[in-house]
């Protein structure tokens, strides 16, 4: 992304809900431990398809989901989640761009979306991943 695009889809805006962050090597045993966030490992729920809490509050929770949803690059994207028995996710939702996510989640709690945005600044820092839009 060049530095005209990222000063002009800023967090928050409409035009944020289109991006999406990509990772730049393939999730696998080794490379899981360098995505932990706030505590969590992802967790392979399916062949491909990776699941971590980002934030789980009474009303609202948004997880990870990480996996090869557009062609071969693996993106992480978020899902909110059904939690059964206080710590049971029994549903996920169709996944959303990792923009939308943070917009849904800045509505709910802005310290939490701040948060999660230096997740990813850190990730793009150490060249594990980066910003893309989705036409």
């Amino acid at each position: 992304m060049t530095e005209t695009e990222n000063n002009e889809i800023t967090p928050g805006t409409p035009e944020f809900d289109q991006m999406v962050f990509k990772l730049t090597k393939d999730v696998n045993e080794s490379t899981i431990p360098s995505l932990n966030y706030n505590g969590n490992q992802l967790q392979e729920l399916q062949d491909g398809m990776f699941v971590m809490p980002a934030y789980i509050g009474e009303e609202f929770n948004l997880f990870f989901i990480v996996s090869q949803l557009v062609e071969d690059d693996w993106i992480m994207a978020f899902a909110n989640a059904t939690i059964e028995n206080e710590n049971e996710v029994t549903d996920l939702s169709e996944p959303m761009t990792t923009g939308k996510g943070l917009n849904l989640l800045g509505q709910q709690s802005p310290d939490d979306a701040n948060k999660l945005l230096k997740y990813f600044n850190t990730l793009v820092d150490v060249n594990r991943g980066e910003w893309r839009l989705v036409e």
